[in-house]
């Protein structure tokens, strides 16, 4: 008689959860050591040195160019909730679309601003938002220390900290940007907590459960883009789920099933209830304004110019790696080569640390990145829009240090050496924030030259932040006070940040906005003029500040920030004349301003101009050719050239000079007008053409350039086309 051979019992979930208690460890390296204890009290201790110094910092920091939308955002949300929603101003704003983001951050200065009376204008009104930006900084730095710690120990812990914190451009936006930093700091918590769940399913902590809805929910009321992390935790628990009861247990495990089902869809639908109670439109279309809003962020329907590789380029026209070449020039070397490092050496860590856990890392810190890319989405400003990434970029990085440590261990100078070349890699990022701890947002790396290379490559003081330390300086040279007596207009090109962080003068500075290539339009005393908006050429040809300049604020010897003094005002004066066709006026204003700026290169422009509209041709071009020298992207510069060319009847030159033009600046429709004439008279009609209906294209109110098309192609042949161009240019 056979026996039966007893079938093996699959244990219940608690029997499961059991085993999985007694058995060793996924990773074979030990996390918990004699030195923990220690190494927590040095992390703490570290973490409250941090918020120390961030407080000192906050303050002093610029206000940045977008807290235009803020402010206005973080009163009308205070209005909304005091009014228990009748006042209805928050639930669409058409400047800066602000209502596609959650409010909790405004709301919470907001409200903050109002219960203390600060008003928009006082200094303290910004101050108070930036000591709650730095708050959010922090968050984000000790929850990827504690991320770190989750995985791989209290070391790996005090190691993340500090590479977070003495990351410039992380410590940077932490100081004043209310978006991309809570937004970080959500995810920075929804990650911690998530790794914590994922480890004890299918047991539930409703602490841990807790801890991932908050995260999450603040990365929701941050961004629409928050949702992301509703999709990283199915996505991972259901690897998680695989990984532990295979594909069978989808068809046995039902209760299981169940505890990771209630894990998911409770901190979702949690995370998203708390994340609208903040945003007002949410509030008023749950199901559809968060999606929509998602849908909008992807693609950010303004189009902003951008400097990247050296070429002023469209946000919506810059090449595919440009937020990967933004990332690896902007990040400390620690982190750089360390998540370079921790790709070689994924395979050990998947095999000593928690896979899933390093997994999650990896995927966190890639997979947004080439989302961005592979959707083609717009960006602004380098890549501060995936600045949620950085804290899986840093565990990434510091669990390939602390990876590195165990490997070398087995010597005596190993573990020394690792942390002497983590340390030497650091040097560079950690001197920059001392030697500029307000403007450190600005920071390159050494990989190609540091700030000095990037000057005149890469946007630097995007935000207009240095306006501020412009003002500090002005009020130390007693040029402000604030018991002045007489009025002091200020030219610029941030003029919010300017209006905002000069009421404390009582109305005695009157800010005026200036575009950069237009400053001398209107009458000011000073100017205030940040590299952001000067073209690439220009800044990389040495010419900027010129000698207006009085002050320049710079970071590591780079210039940031002019301060221009217009003493006599010639060159105003003659814009003044220009716009009243006062020529000879013009001329001797313009005149006068080159010789004592010789660097001036707006007073050659407008000296080209004056001279080119008295009919002296040849003199117009060798004034355009100064502005050129100076700025070799002077677009009017190079049109007037063109014209000048034209009037001299050197129609190779003029086309030379006019295409020079369009290729800085396609959207010249006069420059595309008169090239279209060219190669009219040139018999090119087919390029004649492209040139005549672009520039129809630009400016539907151009008549010339409607009758333009139509005798183009009229000669070519095309008479419906040509009839269509002469009907619209009739009805003009």
């Amino acid at each position: 008689m056979s026996k039966k051979k007893p079938t093996a019992q699959r244990p219940s979930p608690a029997k499961a959860a059991a085993v999985r208690k007694s058995a060793p460890a996924v990773e074979k390296w030990p996390t918990v050591s004699e030195q923990d204890g220690l190494l927590k009290k040095v992390f703490w201790g570290l973490a409250a040195l941090a918020l120390a110094v961030m407080m000192l910092v906050a303050p002093a920091t610029g206000v940045n160019g977008d807290d235009e939308f803020q402010n206005d955002y973080s009163q009308k949300l205070v209005a909304y909730y005091s009014t228990m929603g009748k006042d209805t101003s928050a639930l669409f704003i058409e400047k800066g679309n602000m209502h596609n983001y959650g409010g909790f951050f405004d709301l919470l200065a907001g409200a903050a601003n109002a219960a203390l009376g600060n008003d928009v204008l006082d200094p303290g009104y910004h101050a108070m938002r930036h000591y709650f930006n730095a708050l959010f900084g922090l968050l984000a730095m000790v929850f990827i220390g504690l991320l770190a710690k989750e995985i791989a120990g209290w070391r790996a812990a005090v190691i993340a900290l500090l590479i977070a914190f003495f990351s410039p451009r992380f410590f940077g936006h932490s100081m004043m940007n209310p978006k991309d930093i809570p937004f970080a700091a959500g995810f920075a918590i929804a990650l911690y907590y998530m790794v914590r769940s994922l480890r004890k399913l299918p047991e539930i902590s409703w602490k841990d459960a807790l801890g991932l809805t908050l995260g999450m929910a603040l990365a929701i009321a941050t961004r629409a883009g928050g949702l992301l992390l509703i999709a990283y935790l199915g996505l991972f628990a259901g690897l998680d789920f695989l990984g532990k009861y295979g594909l069978k247990g989808l068809t046995k495990d039902f209760q299981v099933i169940g505890k990771y089902a209630l894990l998911v869809a409770g901190a979702a639908i949690g995370s998203y209830i708390l994340a609208i109670l903040t945003w007002p439109a949410a509030l008023a279309d749950p199901l559809g304004h968060p999606f929509k809003a998602l849908s909008e962020f992807s693609q950010l329907g303004i189009k902003i110019r951008l400097l990247f590789q050296g070429e002023n380029v469209m946000s919506d026209k810059t090449a595919w790696y440009y937020p990967v070449v933004w990332i690896v020039k902007t990040i400390p070397f620690s982190v750089l080569f360390g998540f370079l490092g921790a790709v070689i050496l994924s395979p050990i860590m998947l095999q000593r640390r928690q896979p899933l856990a390093v997994l999650l890392m990896f995927f966190a810190a890639i997979f947004p990145v080439f989302y961005v890319i592979y959707k083609d989405s717009v960006l602004h400003d380098g890549w501060r829009h995936l600045m949620f990434v950085y804290p899986a970029l840093v565990v990434c990085a510091t669990l390939f240090w602390t990876t590195l440590e165990r490997l070398v261990s087995r010597w005596n100078w190993g573990k020394y050496a690792i942390f002497g070349l983590l340390a030497l890699l650091s040097v560079d990022a950690v001197a920059f924030i001392a030697r500029n701890p307000t403007l450190s947002y600005v920071y390159f790396n050494p990989l190609g030259g540091g700030l000095k290379g990037a000057l005149g490559n890469y946007e630097t003081d995007y935000w207009g932040t240095g306006v501020k330390q412009a003002l500090d300086w002005m009020e130390k040279e007693g040029i402000l006070s604030e018991n002045m007596k007489d009025t002091v207009v200020i030219g610029t090109t941030f003029f919010y940040p300017m209006l905002y962080q000069t009421g404390k003068y009582k109305g005695m500075v009157k800010p005026v906005y200036v575009r950069f290539g237009q400053r001398y339009s209107e009458s000011w005393d000073y100017g205030v003029f940040p590299s952001r908006f000067i073209r690439g050429p220009h800044l990389r040809s040495g010419s900027w500040p010129n000698s207006k300049a009085i002050h320049t604020i710079s970071a590591n010897g780079v210039p940031i920030v002019a301060i221009e003094k217009d003493a006599d005002k010639w060159a105003w004066q003659g814009e003044k004349a220009a716009k009243e066709q006062n020529w000879p006026d013009a001329i001797a204003a313009f005149e006068k301003e080159t010789k004592a700026h010789k660097d001036n290169e707006l007073a050659w422009q407008g000296l080209a101009n004056a001279l080119l509209n008295s009919g002296k041709f040849q003199e117009a071009v060798a004034a355009a050719d100064e502005s050129i020298k100076i700025a070799p992207d002077n677009e009017q510069g190079l049109f007037l050239k063109g014209l000048a060319y034209l009037n001299l009847g050197d129609a190779a030159k003029a086309a030379e000079a006019l295409e020079n033009n369009v290729k800085v600046n396609d959207e010249s429709p006069y420059a595309h007008y008169y090239l279209g004439l060219i190669y009219q008279q040139s018999g090119d009609i087919d390029r004649a053409i492209t040139n005549a209906v672009r520039a129809v294209e630009l400016n539907g109110r151009f008549k010339q350039a409607y009758e333009l098309a139509a005798a183009l192609y009229e000669q070519k042949g095309d008479a419906n086309t040509a009839a269509a161009y002469r009907n619209a240019a009739a009805q003009l």
